[in-house]
């Protein structure tokens, strides 16, 4: 937006820094990291907190800027927006996972027609109110990635190294064909990592670590084509786009955000989820990719410039629809 001659302030808790942006830092407490929610469970503000200081803030300067944009995947600034005099747009990062938070999504889109904004269509469709959505994909810096026209002999899985990410799969198809795997990501639960190691001992599988993108872009360039095997419902899939940028096709199940991401036939494969056959079979025809579209379909639809695209248009409508109050 700043390339585009736009005036913006990002709003942050403090420690948050970019030497390039001008960032408002503001104190307060984190909110909680919970790692196993409940679909019931309450919305939780800590004394304090600093998303609640972030809002007041928001608040008192929301005279000074045509809008507010919201990142942040809590339930106060849902809340809060129908309230503000300055249209409040919000990016939601992930398919619906929290009642509460659910429910005040479903109030805005009805209070605040036109604000909501989702990586993908089959995220939308998580809510109740899918059509309420503006659809933006997602983007990534193309520039911090090489493209690779030769690979090497290895295919790819990059993710959190847990259960809902269906690593056992990639592994398993592994294992029967032979063919070497890559395996990148956090080490999320060492205990599943281990189920799995002792359930295929033999599979000729290595573990790359998490690595920063600089020597992640390199070593997954390399790669004949990255796996995605997740079980659960991916708002975007992020790394299918990391891939597309270095020029290696995608093989994904049909399911989540990379259904929308990879053209099938073109810049990868979709199979049928769970499909360990398909999955295989998918993996011999990857030759048939040409791994020059992949790059190019990650520049054309996945670039900052092509999000800054989709983000100028969304605004210039919501500005349309809310004039100044």
């Amino acid at each position: 937006m700043i390339g585009r001659q736009h005036q913006l302030q990002i709003v942050s808790p403090r420690g948050s820094s970019d030497k390039l942006l001008p960032i408002k830092q503001v104190e307060g407490e984190l909110q909680p990291c919970i790692p196993k929610t409940k679909y019931a469970d309450p919305a939780i503000i800590p004394n304090n907190a600093v998303l609640a200081n972030m809002w007041d803030y928001a608040r008192q300067v929301q005279g000074d800027y045509d809008l507010i944009l919201n990142f942040s995947h809590e339930w106060l600034p849902f809340y809060l927006s129908p309230f503000f005099s300055c249209p409040v747009l919000h990016y939601v990062c992930i398919g619906a996972s929290i009642l509460v938070i659910d429910r005040q999504i479903e109030r805005v889109a009805h209070l605040c027609p036109g604000t909501l904004g989702a990586h993908t269509r089959v995220q939308a469709a998580t809510y109740s109110v899918p059509q309420s959505f503006r659809i933006l994909g997602g983007a990534i810096d193309i520039t911090q990635y090489e493209f690779c026209p030769e690979p090497g002999d290895s295919f790819a899985w990059a993710g959190r190294i847990t259960p809902n990410k269906g690593l056992e799969d990639a592994i398993a198809v592994a294992n029967t064909t032979g063919l070497k795997l890559k395996i990148f990501g956090l080490m999320q639960n060492p205990e599943y990592w281990e189920q799995i190691r002792q359930d295929y001992p033999n599979a000729p599988i290595e573990y790359m670590g998490f690595l920063p993108t600089k020597k992640f872009q390199g070593e997954l360039g390399e790669c004949r084509a990255l796996l995605m095997t997740h079980r659960w419902i991916e708002a975007l899939g992020r790394v299918a786009l990391e891939a597309l940028a270095c020029g290696v096709p995608v093989i994904s199940y049909r399911r989540g955000g990379p259904l929308e991401i990879v053209v099938d036939g073109e810049t990868g494969w979709l199979v049928e989820p769970d499909n360990l056959e398909e999955l295989i079979g998918a993996m011999k025809r990857i030759d048939q990719i040409n791994r020059y579209l992949c790059r190019q379909r990650a520049e054309t639809e996945y670039s900052l410039p092509a999000l800054g695209n989709r983000l100028e248009q969304w605004f210039e409508e919501v500005l349309r629809r809310y004039p100044s109050q």
